[in-house]
């Protein structure tokens, strides 16, 4: 009785913090939904109601990092179960970071303020953030149903987000380029533009999260980036 009782425990804990994971991916969803119609709409209210937001998805990833080391050392789980206890940390680190790029999406956004904007950008990094949203989406799902054969998926298609960002990143050069008045914004989009692409690389992350989960390894490190920016535009609001 005391070894099912011990186990039920492990469960109930484990499923616990499953669950303020999930709420996290939530959380992180309507962020950068949010983040991206505040940007399309120059909506000020909106954008820092998503910088204020990421404060509650810090302090759920601090849940997790703290339920999952106080499982750990009470539990001393093995195998499968000890898997699942660092996927659910890990995962939760990659969601934290996504509410971070939503967050600095919606702190250029309010940067922008006022700004003109280069045409069609706008509508482009919208188109963009709905993939990289559902593939945000995905990964959940497919951790949620274990189903490595859907990660895989979702890992092929961050190459898309890269060539998205590629195309984007081309056009706000070429405008910049064209008529210096548009740097300043041009550069406010590039840079919000780059943190699309990463929270792609986030989801891709968490769906790797799923594979290891079922099968004990994560997929090889060979998978080639398209990202073909300059080094000089390289660096974002990491």
């Amino acid at each position: 009785m005391n070894n099912k009782h011990i186990v039920s425990s492990f469960d109930r804990d484990l499923e616990s913090i499953q669950a303020t994971v999930m709420k996290m991916g939530g959380l992180v969803e309507k962020a950068l939904l949010d983040g991206t119609c505040a940007l399309k709409t120059h909506d000020i209210e909106l954008a820092e109601i998503v910088r204020k937001g990421d404060m509650t998805i810090d302090e759920l990833d601090l849940t997790v990092k703290t339920d999952a080391a106080r499982l750990l050392a009470l539990r001393s789980p093995t195998a499968g179960d000890l898997r699942t206890v660092l996927s659910v940390m890990e995962i939760a680190s990659h969601l934290e970071r996504c509410g971070d790029y939503a967050k600095n999406m919606a702190k250029r956004t309010i940067a922008m303020a006022g700004s003109g904007e280069i045409n069609g950008s706008l509508a482009a990094l919208g188109r963009m953030s709905s993939f990289v949203e559902a593939m945000v989406k995905d990964a959940l799902d497919a951790y949620i149903r274990r189903d490595t054969e859907k990660a895989a998926e979702i890992i092929e298609r961050d190459l898309e987000t890269d060539e998205i960002y590629n195309n984007l990143f081309r056009s706000l050069l070429t405008h910049m380029m064209e008529d210096h008045r548009n740097i300043a914004v041009g550069m406010h989009l590039h840079f919000i533009a780059k943190n699309i692409e990463r929270v792609g690389d986030h989801a891709t992350a968490i769906a790797e999260q799923t594979i290891y989960l079922v099968t004990g390894q994560l997929p090889d490190d060979d998978r080639p980036k398209k990202d073909r920016t300059s080094l000089a535009f390289q660096k974002s609001d990491d």
